[in-house]
């Protein structure tokens, strides 16, 4: 189990010599010291990927490619251990984390690795006697936030991209969860990384991540994570106009109309906002029920939201684990308060459960029915395993909910109309919209919101133009002076 940093092709301690407690959620126990980054040991970090970075954008695109090819396979071979890393660190139940997030990790690697030799420039037709062509550049030294809830998948969505376009990484994981994205590294210098392309800095948000967002030797800033943090990276981003990208908040509306197939919709909504425990900014959070069908739906839904199996992440029975942190825990509890203030009722869960399962971070699963839209618990992004269920009894009300919301990421709709399916799809205020289903993700999708949600994509050739800028050449093929001022 890997618990220092990674700059420079070695893993080493933090020049302060400080470590913070990784925590096992399930009982709160501590799992490991991880050396804590600094001001400092960011400076090293940018320091050795500004070195690596002339040899590696200047490496064949295919011998990149055929790293992340590597590191693919090599992910594969160590899954397990990958997998109870994830797990033990983050509460994922092991089934899920064995047989999504390891196989989507390895998938987006591989992906990348495959594009890093077709991502082209273009021959544009200018006047005559000119040959124009643009180059697509790698932006030099990136640096790269990701979140708790998801920390071995999102490392790849973020790495992958950027080292196939030719980019050198500082990368932060959350100092709650760094466990996988260590073991990642270790992985990338099995697989013939060079020393100082990927340096990986776990740290404090306010300290670490703010100088990422700050430094004025890192080119482009990739955030996900909460809008409110968000909104301070593009402002700390000022100093010297870095680009920048985020993926932050959501409220998902999950929205079910008088003609879906029931059966389908109920288990696709129980994933929608159950899986992961409900930390995903995807999450199906705003479960929107026509009026003729609500009462039908909810005596199905109901009895399946309470049949979820919680458990110690660990045990192949598990169907779903703890929050990843105490305070998350607090944070999401509070909010079923916050729905009884507003006049809402709770039809299920609401609380911790008991047991051998109270030493550790536990909600159960919680459907709240609100009074209004307008309520808080459907505006803000409570992340956990909550729902908050209205209902509406025309296409026109169910637009007006599902858009009344300043986030603007994921977003589901259940009919057997095909107009409809389409029409919604189209006017709904989201970067993702699944029809039929929910919390699709592919390496060759764009995945990305607008609004609240922020800006910018992960995956497919869309991740490839986050990770570079366009230059234009213009050449004389004529070789004649041009006609100004010709003495």
């Amino acid at each position: 189990m890997r618990h220092q940093l990674f700059i420079d092709g070695r893993f080493v301690d933090a020049e302060s010599g400080e470590t913070l407690a990784t925590l096992n959620p399930h009982d709160n126990s501590t799992i490991a010291e991880v050396a804590l980054a600094g001001k400092a040991d960011v400076d090293r970090a940018v320091a050795a990927a500004k070195r690596a970075f002339p040899a590696w954008s200047r490496m064949a695109a295919a011998d990149r490619g055929r790293i992340l090819l590597r590191l693919a396979d090599l992910i594969e071979a160590h899954g397990e251990e990958l997998a109870r890393l994830e797990s033990l660190d983050t509460g994922h139940p092991i089934r899920d984390s064995r047989k999504l997030d390891v196989p989507r990790t390895a998938a987006c690697f591989r992906y990348f690795g495959g594009m890093a030799d077709k991502f082209q420039g273009e021959t544009i037709p200018v006047e005559a006697g000119f040959l124009n062509y643009t180059l697509r550049e790698p932006v030099g030294v990136v640096g790269q936030i990701v979140p708790w809830n998801f920390p071995l998948m999102f490392t790849s969505w973020k790495m992958a991209p950027a080292l196939a376009a030719g980019n050198c990484i500082v990368m932060k994981p959350a100092e709650i969860t760094p466990l996988s994205s260590l073991k990642i590294v270790e992985l990338m210098a099995e697989a013939g990384m060079p020393d100082g392309v990927v340096n990986m800095v776990p740290g404090l948000g306010h300290v670490v991540g703010q100088y990422i967002a700050e430094h004025p030797e890192i080119a482009k800033v990739a955030f996900t994570g909460s809008t409110a943090t968000g909104k301070r990276v593009v402002a700390a981003s000022a100093g010297n106009l870095k680009k920048v990208q985020l993926e932050l908040g959501g409220k998902g509306p999950n929205i079910v109309f008088e003609d879906a197939f029931l059966p389908a919709a109920v288990n696709g909504s129980a994933w929608a906002i159950f899986h992961n425990q409900g930390q995903a900014c995807i999450a199906g959070s705003r479960l929107m029920l026509h009026e003729k069908i609500a009462d039908e739906f909810l005596d199905k839904f109901l009895p399946l939201a309470k049949s979820i199996r919680l458990g110690n992440p660990l045990d192949d029975a598990t169907e779903m684990g703890p929050l990843t942190s105490a305070q998350h825990q607090e944070r999401v509890l509070n909010y079923v308060e916050v729905a009884k203030g507003e006049g809402g009722k709770v039809l299920a869960g609401g609380k911790a459960p008991g047991g051998e399962l109270q030493r550790g971070c536990y909600v159960e699963p919680t459907i709240v029915r609100a009074s209004s839209y307008r309520d808080r618990v459907a505006q803000e992004e409570v992340f956990g395993p909550f729902v908050t269920v209205l209902t509406f009894k025309s296409d026109e009300e169910a637009m007006e909910i599902a858009n009344g919301t300043d986030y603007g990421l994921g977003s589901g709709l259940w009919t057997r109309d095909l107009q409809r399916a389409h029409r919604v799809a189209r006017d709904l205020h989201a970067g993702m919209v699944w029809v039929n289903s929910y919390k699709r993700v592919n390496p060759g999708s764009p995945f990305g919101g607008v609004g609240q949600s922020g800006y910018g994509r992960e995956m497919g050739f869309d991740a490839m133009r986050e990770y570079t800028q366009v230059k234009s050449v213009w050449i004389n093929v004529d070789a004649e002076i041009p006609p100004h001022f010709v003495r």
